[in-house]
């Protein structure tokens, strides 16, 4: 594309229909731009468009937004790259242009820069750092803070890498050429804005923005380690900070919201910066941290609890925090300083704000998210609680005495007047809840400010009789989220005493409220008496059985709880307790039916979408295993439902689909129905293998025929087509293992004579893998499968298939492969299965019997002793096999398995209990049919670790094999 008068008339018009409100021309200039972005030199003229004055600013933004996602789309891409010249055209023009643009322009183009440099900077754009430390030098000079804070602004998208990626020995020199270039113009620049600062001579507004932009800088630089350049002038950067954080300034801070969120965010930034050097160079910074923990201190005091105050408080709270855990913690050990923490800083930022309120109201998704699944962090109320938490790491007595008689005077304040004062109950129930400690990996909360029966009977009782549900619906939220916290502790018969009014909480009108119940109702069915034992079972369950599946579904009605995952998870896991008679499984898989059917038309909760489906799987699994002619029921429920998925291509139920039709073909005994043989015939189509996330539940699905309808299979071209699915599969690393999996299954359903005329195309289809790429997996797979054909069909029928393709290979792969990869199986099954087909081999296959192959034979025996008598973690590191990249480009969906409609793995040698007995037993059957041939041969080629192993099994087993 070249440059001239029509080019820019083109794209001119292009972008200006690109804003248009109508959906005809805007389609249409964004179908030109599309095709126009395919041709050599775009980006460059839209660079230039971007930069031609006499063009509309409007149309001039709407270019450089586009040459911004034109280069995150094309600068590092493989398919359709940006050629050579191009970029270095682009480099060449993209900063002056950017320092001269207007700002709105100057800030896309900012961003358009970072993505280069994150991809080239600095080893393929070595000119950019010494281009913008000059521009910056030039800027400075005449004051020209519109420049300074755009050329801040890109190094600062530049530096973040330093944060957010592990140091190798490339990104420290990476760092290192960054510091040794701008870490000097830096200070400049920093130093120069806080003269300016101070004399305000200037709007102060872009000096505050510049200072926070060097603040962010400052914290980028000294991510990794403490550089000497910021040691030798610490004085100069924290004294600077140290002002930002003590000094007020009413120009700004009297201007509005604005004018206080700028000079805050300057502030936040330093708390940042001194958290990061308390944390990682606390040696260094101990000389400051005196003054800086009064100066937080003191300015926490004076901070509002106002929205636009909280990323200044949050920040400052967690300064104090780390102070609290550091060997620096005796500054909380002053008479009268901890009690003032909790009356000054926790308990003004843990009382309800109108904003939470206002959050539980308008966004309960949202509000859930940070009080219940811990996401708070960054929030006054859970950040304040932290403090608590790290000041109780030194001093636990003193602030489980003061937090205790806080929780009671707020208690006590509830108490004389509940209807004024609900938010101290509520404040009250918040500290216990957030001061809970849990141990890692356990489901056990414990606290030492209440006693947990007595808080739950006195305080959180009171809330759940309530006859009310929907009075005072933040503090039933509090109670329920108490209930479910410490559901452990509460003994069962209290619990089953509350159970109905769980139940009640389900019709709250409250999104939180009836959230929290359902939540809390499924978090007590997952309880476990020592580990092991489920403390709520079905009996417990049974007599609110129907009351309970009927106020969850009504909950599913109530506005904006259609698609309430906590909900849908609760049905889920009732389902999977509760005993289900046959009237209940067709209401519910009617209820589960009709959501689905609603769902189809506009997926949005992938969460949501997936209890549903869990839900259904484990309804149909427990009910068919009580009453198997529930099948057809279901069948008839759900066909239509998944019909529509299919005929609408609803993608991404797609996985889900196949995963339930597999699980239906499982339950239903031969011959089975002629409609799932038409699914069948859907499944052999080279499209339905297309998408990389259908592949695993296609496979499932496909397993699932194979296992149940083997007749109808081995009749016309359905077995070639299968096989042909499996030679597709094993030909991608990505789906390598899913091939073996159709594979391994043909074997174990279908009589041999049915794949005899195929054996030769499949040994030619994996040996024509092992010579393309032997990675762990596939060779395991191999493992796997020659084991299981051995095991099936005889050694002999193995050894004489694979000689039939190439004369001599099974020997060749016996060597290369067989015997030094046994180690690498893993799983019980595998396990066996690969150790008791090795040892058919060395008892009965005539190859390795022969006293030509004692080598062999020997080796092989070591393979297996190392195998059965070492634990998988001492012989099977897995090697990570490198990803096939072009399978997954422009790919996002995943494939999700469903818990409940997962295959029952079968053992192929249910015969044999012990394969160590089996593998010892045979050898001495061996070692009586020829004495004193063995010894000699496990002499010499088994290690003599695994000699001592060996003899230790005979000794268990009580058998010789001398």
């Amino acid at each position: 594309m070249e440059w001239n008068a029509q080019t820019l008339q083109f794209l001119s018009e292009c972008f200006l229909h690109s804003l248009s409100a109508a959906p005809e021309p805007r389609r249409r200039a964004e179908s030109s731009l599309a095709e126009a972005a395919d041709r050599p030199n775009f980006a460059v003229v839209v660079l230039r468009l971007v930069a031609e004055p006499s063009i509309d600013e409007q149309i001039r933004l709407a270019a450089s937004v586009n040459f911004k996602n034109h280069l995150r789309l094309r600068w590092s891409s493989v398919e359709s790259p940006i050629l050579e010249p191009e970029k270095e055209q682009i480099k060449s023009l993209i900063v002056p242009l950017m320092l001269s643009a207007p700002p709105k322009i100057q800030s896309q183009l900012s961003e358009a820069l970072a993505v280069i440099g994150n991809h080239d900077f600095p080893k393929y754009w070595p000119a950019l750092l010494p281009e913008l430390v000059s521009s910056l030098q030039k800027a400075s000079q005449v004051s020209d803070y519109a420049s300074i804070n755009g050329i801040l602004g890109t190094a600062n998208s530049i530096f973040k890498k330093f944060c957010f990626q592990y140091a190798t020995k490339d990104l420290l020199l990476d760092l290192k050429y960054c510091l040794d270039n701008f870490a000097a113009p830096l200070l400049e620049i920093f130093l120069k804005t806080a003269s300016l600062i101070d004399a305000s001579a200037m709007n102060l507004r872009p000096l505050f923005e510049s200072q926070k932009l060097c603040c962010r800088i400052f914290y980028s630089l000294n991510f990794q380690e403490l550089p000497e350049f910021f040691e030798d002038h610490m004085k100069e950067w924290m004294g600077e900070f140290r002002k930002y954080l003590t000094t007020s300034y009413p120009a700004l801070e009297s201007s509005g919201p604005d004018g206080v969120a700028l000079v805050d965010e300057l502030r936040a930034a330093v708390c940042e910066n001194i958290n990061l050097y308390i944390e990682k160079n606390e040696e260094e910074f101990q000389g400051y941290l005196n003054d800086f923990a009064l100066a937080v201190w003191t300015l926490l005091g004076n901070v509002s609890q106002s929205s636009i105050r909280d990323q200044l408080a949050i920040t400052a709270i967690k300064f104090l925090t780390t102070v609290s855990t550091s060997v620096h913690h005796t500054l909380f050990a002053g008479e009268g300083v901890i009690p003032q923490i909790c009356q000054c800083i926790v308990i003004p930022n843990v009382r309800l704000r109108e904003e939470d309120e206002e959050l539980f109201e308008m966004n309960y998704i949202e509000f859930i998210r940070r009080d219940m699944e811990g996401s708070d962090l960054d929030t006054r109320r859970r950040i304040a609680c932290e403090l608590l938490k790290g000041i109780a790491t030194h001093y636990g007595d003193a602030v489980r005495s003061i937090v205790s008689a806080q929780v009671q005077s707020l208690l006590s304040s509830f108490a004389a007047n509940p209807g004024e004062n609900w938010k101290d109950k509520d404040c009250a129930i918040y500290l216990v809840v957030s001061l809970a400690t849990k141990k890692a990996g356990a489901s056990y909360v414990s606290t030492e400010l209440v006693d947990v029966q007595n808080f739950f009977e006195s305080v959180i009782v009171p809330e759940l009789q309530s006859s009310d549900v929907n009075g005072y619906p933040m503090l039933k939220a509090g109670a329920l989220k108490f209930f479910t916290m410490f559901r452990t502790q509460i003994s069962k018969h209290v619990v089953l005493k509350f159970f109905p009014d769980l139940v009640r909480f389900l019709a709250a009108e409250s999104n939180v409220v009836h959230s929290y119940a359902a939540s809390c109702i499924e978090k007590l069915l997952l309880v476990k008496d020592e580990g092991v034992r489920a403390r709520y079972t079905s009996a417990d369950i049974n007599p609110i059985f129907a009351m309970l599946m009927n106020s969850l579904f009504n909950a599913l009605k109530l506005p904006e709880s259609e698609e309430n995952q906590y909900v849908m998870k609760c049905i889920m896991r009732v389902l999977g307790v509760a005993d289900i008679s046959v009237d209940v499984a067709r209401v519910c898989i009617e209820g589960l039916g009709s959501i689905l059917a609603e769902v189809c038309k506009n997926p949005k909760n992938p969460i949501f979408n997936h209890y549903i489906f869990e839900s259904v799987a484990i309804l149909v699994r427990r009910a068919c295993e009580r009453d198997l002619s529930l099948v057809s029921v279901f069948e008839a429920s759900l066909f239509p439902r998944l019909e529509i998925i299919l005929t609408n291509d609803v993608t991404e139920f797609f996985p889900y689909t196949f995963q339930l039709l597999a699980q239906l073909v499982e339950l239903n005994r031969p011959p089975i129905p002629p409609i799932y043989m038409q699914i069948f015939e859907i499944l052999l189509s080279p499209d339905s293998w297309k998408r990389a996330p259908n592949v695993p539940a296609l496979v499932r699905l496909l397993q699932a025929f194979l296992q149940k309808a083997p007749n109808e299979i081995s009749q016309g071209d359905r077995l070639t087509k299968v096989l042909g699915i499996f030679d597709t599969l094993i030909q991608s690393s990505g789906s390598s293992e899913q091939g073996f999996y159709v594979l391994n299954t043909v074997i174990e359903s279908l009589e041999y004579d049915a794949i005899k005329p195929y054996i030769s195309h499949i040994w030619a289809a994996i040996f024509r893998e092992l010579q393309r790429r032997r990675t762990v997996k596939l060779i395991k797979s191999l493992l796997i499968f020659m084991s299981l054909f051995l095991i099936k069909h005889g050694s002999s029928n193995v050894v004489d298939t694979m000689n039939s393709v190439q004369p001599g290979i099974f020997v060749l792969i016996l060597n290369q492969f067989w015997i030094p990869n046994l180690k690498l199986i893993t799983g019980a099954i595998e396990l066996k299965l690969t150790a008791v087909a090795s040892t058919r081999l060395i008892g009965e296959s005539p190859v390795l019997l022969d006293p030509a192959a004692s080598v062999s034979w020997g080796k092989m025996v070591d393979s297996i002793v190392t195998l059965v008598s070492r634990p998988e973690e001492d012989r099977a590191e897995e090697e990570p096999d490198m990803p096939d990249i072009t399978e997954n480009v422009g790919y996002t969906a995943t494939f999700v398995r469903l818990y409940n409609a997962g295959k029952k793995e079968e053992d192929p040698l249910k015969d044999i209990r012990d394969p160590k007995e089996f593998f010892v037993a045979s050898l001495s059957r061996l070692a009586a049919l020829s004495p004193g041939r063995y010894p000699k041969v496990i002499c010499e080629n088994v290690d003599p670790v695994n000699q001592a192993a060996l003899l230790q099994l005979c000794n268990i087993y009580k058998l010789s094999i001398v």
